[in-house]
């Protein structure tokens, strides 16, 4: 098992550099076959990881149950954009269109990366330099156009980051001064080595450090009040990195606050973790759901939806009952799956109508008979739908909320959501149920549906993986990954 881990953090790098070299059109197969070898070799973990405490090589790879939560969530939609991406990208002839081409193809391969490498490595450290160079490569996908609004979006996007991980360094740094007084000057830095030694360390030192991580990554994962950089870098950036930067990267920021929040709750008891994510997550799920009434950008409306649901996840990881926990793992994986989706659809309804305006969008689904439809089914799954996987997430969440003594944060997280989907609800009501347009008013002004047809079968093909996840996530999900889970919220201290 711990080969597959090499494989996993060389394959995807090795794919990256090779397509500034290679041919676009090879480096297009051999990014979908990067994304399905690693997806493929993820769920090979899962067994793994449920019947051992952990895979390891040497002292800089490792991987629990929890990783490969996070790992797997990734590595799926890296397999899923690599086909989508295959059908979105349309080039220009000569060479400006086969630079771009490259330069697209590495950065998707690299940032994928990079966010793979994130759960596989261990130590507070190197999670950190992880998530710091998926900064530096989803800030170029981003700028990649070469228009203003995304050299502002990305030139924001670095900024605000930048100071975020900035906080999340001294944090790094804090909780290693708190390792130091059980373990000495020098020691290493991994997580079983913290979660060791965690029962005494100097519990100040430890909040100082939580809250700092939770401030410094919360940036990354889109908590308000450090989230403005998220809408903007989501509408302006290539439609398959914003579907990489909303499904994955937000997961990976949050995966490092839990690697904290394990220490913390085993220094400190876990009611202060608890009430400092139930901070964070209701203050990003009642913005979010009053942002969502307002946007009449597609992509800018699935970017605050995705501030909705980390504040889920946040509200989810403040109760106490171990069946939330589970939830919110599971909420992970869902929201993965149906955000990419989401994204999907977004991005063949803009290549179709050649907008972003939910205005000047009308009969989404007579243009597109397919992927329309599909783009439908992703918001129902993203309101929490049944028979989808966020349905059964966000009931598992809700349910442990109510089981909690603050059973009130439950009440209001089912408000919140309801009132987003009210937003979501909107959307597709407006852009795709109605009927289509063939004429414009006398003034010239109104909207006119596209003929009917695709835009790419493989844009089908990629939206249809998403809610094939979502439905086996939703109705029954494996019995491993049921496992997977559990083992995973039994190291978050949930279980015993």
């Amino acid at each position: 098992m711990s080969s597959i881990l090499v494989v996993l953090i060389v394959m995807p790098f090795v794919v990256g550099v090779a397509t500034i070299f290679l041919p676009v059109g090879i480096s297009k197969i051999l990014t979908v076959m990067s994304g399905a070898t690693t997806f493929a070799l993820a769920l090979t973990l899962v067994p793994a990881a449920t019947a051992h405490t952990q895979i390891a090589v040497g002292s800089l790879l490792r991987v629990d149950a929890l990783s490969v939560v996070f790992l797997v969530a990734t590595a799926f939609l890296y397999g899923a954009t690599a086909v989508f991406a295959g059908g979105y990208l349309h080039l220009a002839d000569g060479p400006a269109g086969t630079r771009y081409g490259r330069r697209f193809y590495a950065g998707l391969n690299l940032f994928c990366w990079s966010m793979v490498a994130a759960p596989l490595v261990n130590g507070l450290a190197l999670l950190w330099v992880a998530i710091e160079i998926t900064t530096v490569i989803s800030a170029l996908l981003v700028a990649i156009d070469d228009t203003d609004g995304a050299t502002e979006a990305s030139w924001k996007y670095v900024l605000i980051a930048s100071l975020g991980l900035g906080i999340a360094l001294l944090a790094t740094i804090i909780m290693y001064y708190a390792g130091t007084t059980v373990f000495g000057s020098a020691y290493d830095f991994s997580y079983a080595k913290l979660l060791a030694g965690a029962g005494r360390f100097p519990p100040d030192v430890v909040r100082l450090a939580f809250v700092l991580a939770v401030l410094g990554f919360g940036t990354k994962m889109g908590l308000v009040p450090v989230h403005t950089w998220l809408p903007d870098a989501h509408s302006e950036a290539p439609t398959p990195v914003s579907a990489l930067l909303s499904g994955s990267l937000l997961a990976i920021s949050f995966y490092a606050i839990l690697r904290y929040f394990q220490i913390a709750v085993r220094t400190l008891g876990p009611t202060f973790a608890r009430n400092v994510l139930l901070i964070f997550g209701l203050a990003s799920l009642l913005l979010a759901a009053l942002y969502l009434l307002s946007q009449r950008d597609l992509k800018r409306l699935l970017a605050y939806s995705s501030v909705e649901h980390m504040g889920i996840l946040a509200i989810g990881m403040s109760f106490g009952a171990p069946i939330a926990v589970v939830g919110v793992l599971l909420h992970v994986l869902a929201h993965a799956a149906a955000k990419g989706t989401a994204f999907f659809g977004a991005g063949s309804v803009v290549r179709k109508f050649a907008t972003k305006d939910m205005t000047k969008i009308r009969g989404g689904i007579g243009a597109l008979p397919w992927s329309g439809p599909m783009l439908v089914a992703a918001v129902l799954a993203l309101s929490a739908m049944p028979p989808f996987g966020m349905f059964r997430s966000e009931f598992l969440i809700v349910s442990g909320g109510l089981s909690d003594p603050r059973d009130t944060v439950a009440a209001v997280l089912v408000i919140l959501v309801t009132l987003a989907f009210f937003g979501l609800s909107w959307f597709t009501t407006q852009t795709m149920l109605t009927p289509d347009v063939i004429s414009v008013s006398a003034d010239g002004t109104g909207v006119v549906t596209p003929p009917k047809g695709e835009v790419s079968a493989w844009i089908v093909v990629a939206m249809a993986l998403g809610l094939v996840a979502l439905v086996i996530l939703g109705v029954h999900p494996p019995a491993q990954l049921s496992q997977l889970l559990n083992h995973a919220a039994r190291e978050l201290g949930a279980l015993r």
